[in-house]
Formats: structure tokens, sequence, C-alpha cells
């Protein structure tokens, strides 16, 4: 895996207009929570009915031929450990959930390119059934890439709930408070160690990712391959821990895999008739439509992904309480005046602002505006020493509010599909690039209002930070000349509708 993308994104990260905002990947500390979580196998799942739903075997008494087995396969390798071995139990002990979210991240910058046009000026459209051929599939845009989030996230956190559950019931002691030959090289926990966090949230994580970057399978699997060597290295757990997590996380993958496979994602390119059907209605609306500024002319972005089945409402919900009003007509005074605005912004953005408009660009290369609010939740929650299954709780949150924004934003741009800044006043230059597809509601502004909602939840001492966070990389959007006010304002709004459904379920999933 080529670490040139992580690097674009760490960079955009580091660059932080807070100060205190910097992603610091391999210094974060051994995970040692301040709390362990020990009823989270009470805790309300997102997908599956509940954890007594399956079956793990009991595992084998400490004191059995085939345990003493394993227990020596530990002080072999740490016998023998070098300093490889070193790193990858330091880099692996600061949690599951983070390591994985960073590798996801990756992955999401990775691909994150919109294929070239073919020769007749048609573009290719990435296909799952062929990921290694040209394009690569997937083009890991924001709506995808809030899905990717969102999917990991869940299935994480099912998965560790039943994990928790199953500690209780079977109780077995850690190989080090077994076998004092053994070392323990990260903080000691009281849980029991079967079955094992790490495994179960490696075991999810990987179904996911193989289903979601099919290309880079190989990859996930070298991870997930260092992932368990970590954790026998570092002598918290033998290896039928390991294979008793790693199972749940399958079995758990998989219900979330069909979900994946049926909530109308693969539908959401639509095809040429769609797309000129978007352009007739807004003008038979009376309204100036949409229209590629790219030569040759690209098609929208994913204009079907309003139709993706979100975690947090349903349809109708999204169109009677979350989807906004109509935007300012174009044949409007507003809507002139919000365009003059641009015009303003674009020909006389102060350096400050040129700055805010590049740190929130999240654009080609990069894990995206979801992505970079990972990166912001990531290194706050590390601050916060939760536990493991508490991390996952909250990714999922965040995730699934970052997907569903996504679900609302796409919802309001094809439902009124209107034309950016420039493309009214080619006198507009932009910042960072126009993106291709409509306008209203930005989504930028719709993702982290999102976001700064939930994690003003998560952790409220921060709210005003994340507040002030999600309205600058709102602002951003107007001062890099790509989106009108308005629609900044309304994404806004309709971001933190949408977070409201993560909390609503945050207050009644059992871990507050």
């Amino acid at each position: 895996m080529k670490k040139l993308y992580i690097c674009i994104a760490i960079i955009i990260v580091a660059t932080s207009c807070s100060k205190e905002i910097v992603e610091r990947t391999n210094e974060f500390e051994a995970l040692n929570p301040l709390r362990v979580d020990s009823n989270a196998g009470t805790w309300r799942p997102i997908l599956i009915s509940s954890p007594s739903a399956f079956t793990v075997s009991a595992p084998i008494a400490t004191t059995s031929p085939d345990y003493i087995i394993q227990l020596n396969e530990i002080k072999s390798f740490q016998a023998n450990m070098n300093a490889a071995d070193r790193a990858i139990v330091k880099y692996w002990s600061a949690g599951a959930v983070v390591r994985w979210n960073e590798i996801l991240r990756e992955l999401v910058a990775k691909h994150n390119l919109p294929p070239y046009q073919n020769n007749d000026g048609t573009y290719p459209i990435p296909s799952a059934n062929n990921p290694l051929a040209y394009p690569l599939f997937p083009f890991s845009n924001p709506p995808y890439a809030a899905r990717a989030y969102a999917y990991v996230s869940a299935a994480q956190y099912d998965a560790l709930v039943t994990t928790m559950y199953f500690k209780k019931i079977y109780n077995r002691n850690a190989p080090h408070k077994v076998d004092a030959g053994i070392k323990l090289l990260i903080p000691s926990s009281p849980l029991s160690s079967y079955p094992s966090e790490d495994a179960t949230v490696m075991g999810a994580t990987v179904e996911m990712l193989k289903l979601l970057f099919p290309g880079d399978q190989a990859y996930i699997q070298q991870k997930a391959d260092e992932h368990k060597r970590a954790r026998l290295l570092s002598g918290a757990n033998v290896r039928s821990d390991l294979d008793a997590g790693e199972n749940i996380g399958k079995v758990v993958a998989l219900q979330f895999i069909t979900r994946a496979r049926n909530d109308r994602a693969g539908a959401a390119v639509g095809n040429a008739t769609i797309w000129a059907q978007l352009e007739n209605d807004a003008i038979a609306r009376g309204q100036t439509p949409w229209i590629s500024l790219e030569t040759p002319k690209r098609p929208p972005m994913l204009p079907l992904f309003g139709k993706v089945k979100a975690f947090l409402f349903d349809s109708a919900t999204l169109v009677n309480q979350i989807r906004p009003a109509a935007p300012p007509s174009t044949n409007s005074l507003q809507f002139n005046n919000e365009l003059n605005e641009v015009l303003s912004y674009s020909n006389n953005a102060s350096r400050e602002q040129i700055r805010i408009a590049h740190f929130w660009a999240d654009g080609v290369g990069t894990y995206t505006p979801p992505g970079h609010w990972n990166a912001i939740a990531a290194e706050d929650f590390v601050k916060e020493r939760f536990s493991e299954v508490r991390w996952a709780r909250n990714m999922a949150l965040l995730n699934m509010s970052l997907m569903d924004a996504a679900i609302a934003c796409w919802d309001a741009k094809y439902t009124y599909f209107n034309p950016r800044p420039s493309q009214m006043n080619n006198a507009i230059k932009t910042t960072t690039g126009v993106p291709n597809f409509p306008a209203y509601i930005s989504g930028h502004s719709t993702f982290s209002a999102a976001a700064a909602s939930v994690l003003s939840h998560i952790i409220p001492v921060k709210a005003a930070g994340y507040d002030a966070m999600a309205k600058e990389a709102s602002l951003s959007r107007l001062y890099g000349a790509i989106h009108y006010r308005s629609d900044c304002e309304k994404g806004l709004i309709v971001g933190n509708k949408v977070a409201q459904f993560a909390i609503q379920r945050a207050l009644t999933d059992g871990a507050e």
C-alpha cells in the first residue's frame, strides 16, 4: 500500500485551523480505558437482533494440553522478538478501532480519484466485478466514503457488543495471568480474554473492507495478520481467544454485507435517461439547471444516492422532515445577491479565508470531508480514554450520521438540481475546483453539522469548539466561491436534523 495518500490526509489535519487538531497517528499511547464497560453486552446493537442469537463455543480449559501449546506459542514469539515486532505491538496497542479507522481512511484516500475520460469523451464507471481494471473500484467520493465509514463502524460495534456478552459468560483469564512466564507488553485489562475484542474488530472490519475495497484484499489481509501477531506478541491473547473473536466479527459482518448489497447504493450512478430527466425537470420549473463544468462534461456524481437506505431514518422521514425547502429561484433578487456575494469572495478573499478554504477542501486524494471528521473524532477520543466497545459505539454514531447526512444532502441536490455560482457567472473563479454535482445544499456544511452535533453529545465540554469548526467548514465553501450562502446555511440545518436521530439513538442504547 503506497503511503502517499495517508500522508496527504495527515498533512490536511496537521495544518488545521484549530491548533489543537493534530493527528499523531503512530504516537498514540496504548489503550488503557478509564472504564472497561463490562456491561456492554447489554447495549442495544444496530443491526443484529441480540448477541444471544449467536453461538460461541466455550473455551478450552487453561489447564488443557491444547491451551498449554498456545501459551508456549506466545513464549516462543516473545523470546524471539525483534524491533519490527516491538513496533507492531506498540502500533496496535493504541486500539483496534482507531487503527482500523486509520486504515480505512487510507483506503478512501487511495481511491478518491475520479476516472479520466475515454477517447470518445465518455467516462468509464468503476466496476466491483472487475475492481483492478481501469478505473479502479471504487471511486471513493464523499458519499461512497461516508457509507464505507458507517458500515465498518456499525459492524465493529455490533460485533463488540456480542463479544462483551460472551466475555461475561466465559470469563477466561488472559494468558499472562495463567502463566507467569508470559510478559504482558500492554496495559492489563480486567476483562476476560475470550473472545478477543481486537480480533472481533479485525474480523468484522476485514470482511467489510473486502466488500468495499475488493481490489485491496492482499493489503487488508496483511494488516489483519499483523494485528493478530501483535496480540500474540503482547501476551494479551492466546490464539483461541483470537479465533473466537474473529469468528464473531465475521458472522456479524455478514449481516451488514447483506444490508449493504440491498441498500440501493449500487444503483446510485443512475443512467443517461435519469440525468436528462433531472435537467428537464429543472427547466420545467422555470429554473436554470445544473450542468457539468468539466470538459468533456462529466455525468453528475451519484444522482440517486439520496435513495440509499439510511441507518437512522426512513425515506418518508427524509422527505417530510429533513429535506429543505427549495433554494432561492435562479430568477430571484435573493439569488442574484447571493451570486454577487460569491463573486466578491472570488475576487477579494483574504489570506485567512483562502487558508480556511484550503484546509477544509478535502478533495481528490484525501479521505474526504467525512474522513476529516473521523480524524478529528479519533484525536479527541484518544484523550477521553474510551474502552474499545465505547470507541466503536461512538464511531458508529458519528459515521451513521455522516452517511445519512450524505443521503439527505444528495436528496436535496438532485431534487432541486441547482447550478453552481461559476456556472451562472464565469467571472467567478473557485479556490479549490468545482465539484461535479449541484450546489444546493452544501455537502461540507451538512457533513460538518451532523458530525459536530454528534461529537458535542459525546464530549459536551467541546461542544462550542465543534460548532465553531462546523461553521468554519461551511463558510469555507463560500470563501472558496463554490457555494452560495443559502447552500451553506441550509446544509448546517439539515446536518443538525440528521444528527438528532443519532443522538436520540445514543440516549436509548444503554451506554449512557
